[in-house]
This record gives structure tokens, sequence and C-alpha cells, in this order.
């Protein structure tokens, strides 16, 4: 079943797994290296897209995370950032998301000495200010990466403690999956649980169900980015399914990366028919070249959903969000109304 593009772009949606340093207008990435005195690989709109957006030159998660070598050129001063967050919350209402969890590592913007609480007030700074004009609500994960020493991912997971209540609701384990594990920064996840911080951690994306399975138990994590090869688990995926872990889908990001060859393959159909809490999300706007529009698109075309799918994946993200029990009730009471679902 085909709905229009206008109609989708209308539906309010949340997009609960978005890196800040992979959703940046390419325009604005010539505009800041300019300012900044940065030499680009190219100078225009069109070459730079090419080079930074994925294409077939991409062959795995590793090839993906190249890109970022270039918006994180731009993303090492305190105006800057604050501007990319802006225009990213921006875009986002422009489709009517209407709650996002912006997440990124704080670690990746000190080359030119900003302090990890100046880096976070930036980003905080710049959602606010679109919060202010736009009918979107936000708010930050802080990443740690597994490729990193785990000292530093335990400075990222203090500074996102230290921010708990004030604009971040959950810490993450991101980066690249394949020979490094999750376990190695177990002192950071423990630092989170006992300060009441959410988790979530990418898993099962270029990496198999053990790594889902690690980042479930000993782990704790209530949400999993991607998620994508649950299905090799059938225990593990039961065990999601019962205690409503929700997966945080990038359908574009995961053909992108090679984490599945087509829309076809992917088990997305498969997790939402079999009751699993699945949601859609962008991942990286600018590098997958995609809207959450797009992914909504993409994934009422490839699994013929109708208007029922569509609602329950749009729910699902608003009750799998890290909204505080209050906030979560009353937008949701408020996203039912306009979708006209029934509270029964």
């Amino acid at each position: 079943m085909k709905f229009p593009v206008e109609l989708i772009k209308k539906i309010p949606k949340t997009d609960l797994h978005v890196h800040l340093d992979g959703s940046l207008r390419i325009d604005t990435i010539i505009e800041l290296a300019a300012e900044l005195g940065i030499k680009l690989p190219a100078n225009n709109s069109a070459d730079l897209k090419k080079i930074i957006c994925c294409d077939e030159k991409c062959n795995s998660l590793d090839d993906y995370l190249k890109a970022f070598d270039i918006t994180l050129e731009v993303m090492q001063d305190r105006d800057a950032i604050s501007r990319i967050a802006y225009e990213l919350a921006a875009d986002a209402a422009e489709e009517n998301v209407r709650y996002m969890e912006v997440r990124y590592s704080p670690i990746l913007h000190t080359k030119k000495g900003l302090s990890l609480p100046e880096i976070n007030d930036a980003v905080l700074e710049g959602l606010k200010k679109a919060e202010q004009e736009f009918n979107i609500f936000t708010a930050v994960i802080i990443c740690g990466l597994k490729h990193l020493d785990p000292k530093t991912t335990l400075k990222m997971a203090e500074l996102a403690v230290s921010y708990r209540n004030k604009g971040v609701v959950a810490f993450d384990l991101a980066g690249a999956e394949q020979g490094f594990s999750a376990l190695d920064h177990k002192a950071a996840v423990d630092l989170c649980h006992k300060n009441y911080l959410n988790l979530t951690i990418h898993a099962g994306e270029a990496g198999g169900a053990e790594n889902i399975k690690q980042a479930i138990y000993p782990l704790g994590a209530q949400r999993i980015g991607h998620g994508t090869h649950l299905y090799e688990d059938k225990d593990l995926l039961n065990f999601i399914n019962d205690h409503r872990i929700a997966l945080e889908v990038c359908l574009t990001s995961n053909v992108d990366t090679q984490a599945v060859k087509n829309l076809a393959e992917h088990p997305f159909k498969k997790y939402l028919d079999y009751g699993i809490q699945v949601t859609l999300n962008t991942d990286n706007r600018l590098i997958s070249d995609t809207t959450l529009t797009r992914e909504y698109c993409k994934a009422v075309e490839a699994y013929d959903l109708d208007f029922s799918d569509v609602k329950k994946i749009v729910l699902n993200g608003f009750n799998n969000s890290f909204l505080s029990y209050g906030q979560k009730g009353e937008i949701i009471t408020e996203i039912k109304k306009e979708m006209n679902i029934s509270n029964n």
C-alpha cells in the first residue's frame, strides 16, 4: 500500500536514533569550512555530497564511518556546533518530527580545545533555540565509542550523568562494532546505572546476535541501536519481545553499511509482525541522504504496510522514548488525538 508522501510527512513522528555529526546540511559544511579556514575535498555542494553520502562504494560500517572525518572538521567550534544542532532540529521539525533524541560523542569535538561542558552546552543551546521556534521537543544522548580507550568512555559517562535532568536523557555505546567489545566499557555503563541514567547500545548492526545479548546482559541496555541480526537467536528475540525492549531501526543506514544487502532482506517487517517494539529512525540524515519521511515511505513500499502498521510504529517511537513518564503520557495523548487512535 502506498501513501502520499505529504501524508507521511504530516504524521507526528519520533527520531530516537540520529547522530549529530552525521546529519549536517551540506551547504553548512561548506560555509563553516570557509569561515574556519578548513580545506574540504570539494567546494561545491554536488561534489561534496558525492564524497560524503554513502553509495555503492560503501561496503561496510567501517567504510560508512569514514565520512565523519569530514563533518567533524567543521564541528570543533562552539558556535558551529550550536548552529548544526539547531539546523538538525529545524529540519526534523519541518517534517513533523515531534520528538527527537540527538546523540553524539563530545570527545570528538575537542581538537581545538573546547571543554566537554562547553561542547554539550553548545548542543543543548542549539536544540533549545529550535524548540523555541518550531513545534519540536528534543533531548541529548551522549555516546561512548567502543573503539576508544575505556577511560575515555568513562569520561563521557561522567559528563552524561552530570547533565542528567539538564537535557541529557541517556548514554550510548556506539562506534565500530567488529573487533571491539562493549564489555570493555562496563565501568561507564555501571556508572550510568548507579545514577539512574537511561542506556541504549549499538548492537547487532555490523556484529551478530551475541553482541545484542551482551548489550542486554550483563550491560543492561533498555533499548538496542539497530538490532538487525536479532533473528539469529530465537530465545533472545523472545526475551526482547517479552520484556518490550525496543529496537532503533535505521533501514537506509543498514543497507548502506551492508548490515543487510537490501530492504527486502531486512527483518524489520518480521519483527513488526512478531510484536517487537520496532521504531523507525534516520541514523545519519546526511551520510545516508535520508529523512524520517523517506524512511517511513521506504518501509511502506518495501513491506506493504497499511495505516495501522504506520500508527503502530509511530506509537512505538513515543512509547519507547526516554521522555519522563509524565511527559510521555501527555505527548502520547496528544498524538493519539491527532492520528485518531483509540485509547483502548
